[in-house]
């Protein structure tokens, strides 16, 4: 079959060779797109990170397509729609980074409660006093768990492990979890009410899309802490940059920011197309959370350790034989 595999890093061109046995194999450093989907108008099989495009628009430059692999978790940057009609079969990496990104959590978190970035920043300056840099103790806080899967079962494992006191909700209550791990389940309106840290586990979708706005954070108690390492669009931007100017939020942790991949490419805001694609309101909105001093941003790097993304390589190969085999696994409705 023709594989066309994309955001390929040089480190991880061996292991994709290793398809050539049986395949035709092309690996693309860049990500698929709208402006290289026609050169690859013969795959029938493509795989991408989280910045390629798997927008109706891509697919129909595709017309052989049979499978997407992406190498994610989420397919929210994928037209299932379209390949529900096609009849193109999506796969993902549904495990490889529970612990990764329950610890990136935790790593934000402590940035925040110990104000280290503030601190390394100070004493690479020469300045060794600690006047300013009084932090916060997880000890006996309340954490607050919105969504209590995998990923955010871990997170609530580590939060135990600093004595905190851990409430969750979650559609789908797991009471086996709640049991063994000793936390609580309650309302959505309860866990903004009691949480002094509030941590996001969900997918994005059109139920979640600004799940947490300017109606949430007036629920929330002065001071709550919010950490985001799901996706960008579950918090409205500007509603939260009310909320941190005016003290709701005592600090955020974000991992993830709404139209981040356009935030890396700045000046692609000078295109018109921009404003016609991109809500430029909210990009505006990022560019301010990325430059305050009580938000830590981090570039979506989560995920990124090397046996996480060792993880997520194995799996991709996996999907694609085990589809070229007529079994396909890890498959996504």
């Amino acid at each position: 079959m023709k594989v066309v595999i994309f955001d390929v890093e040089t480190w991880e061109r061996e292991g994709f060779e290793t398809l050539e046995e049986k395949h035709e194999v092309r690996l693309v450093s860049e990500p698929l797109d709208e402006s290289n989907a026609s050169e690859y108008s013969d795959a029938e099989i493509v795989s991408g990170f989280i910045y390629s495009e798997f927008s109706a628009e891509v697919l129909d430059m595709l017309p052989q397509l049979r499978m997407i692999a992406t190498r994610s978790t989420g397919f929210d940057h994928v037209a299932m729609d379209v390949c529900r009609d096609r009849g193109i079969v999506v796969c993902n990496v549904p495990s490889y980074g529970s612990t990764t990104v329950a610890e990136h959590v935790v790593g934000l978190l402590l940035t925040i409660s110990h104000r280290l970035e503030e601190a390394v920043d100070r004493t690479r300056k020469g300045d060794f006093s600690p006047r300013g840099l009084q932090g916060f103790d997880l000890y006996g806080k309340t954490i607050g768990i919105i969504g209590t899967g995998e990923i955010g079962q871990e997170v609530i494992r580590i939060a135990n492990g600093f004595a905190m006191d851990v409430i969750a909700y979650d559609l789908r209550p797991d009471d086996a979890a709640a049991e063994s791990l000793g936390f609580r389940y309650v309302t959505f309106e309860t866990l903004l009410a009691e949480s002094d840290v509030i941590s996001l586990h969900v997918p994005s979708n059109k139920k979640t899309r600004h799940l947490i706005g300017r109606d949430e954070f007036a629920q929330m108690k002065d001071g709550t802490v919010l950490i985001n390492t799901a996706r960008g669009d579950l918090i409205e931007s500007r509603a939260l940059i009310r909320a941190l100017a005016e003290q709701k939020l005592a600090a955020a942790g974000l991992d993830v920011l709404p139209e981040e991949p356009v935030i890396r490419e700045e000046a692609e805001l000078l295109r018109s197309v921009y404003e016609e694609r991109h809500d430029l309101g909210t990009l505006l909105a990022n560019h301010l959370l990325v430059h305050m001093r009580n938000v830590i941003v981090t570039p979506h790097s989560g995920f990124n350790t090397r046996e996480a993304v060792q993880r997520i390589s194995e799996t991709t190969r996996e999907n694609i034989v085990a589809f070229a085999s007529g079994e396909p696994i890890h498959v996504v409705e």
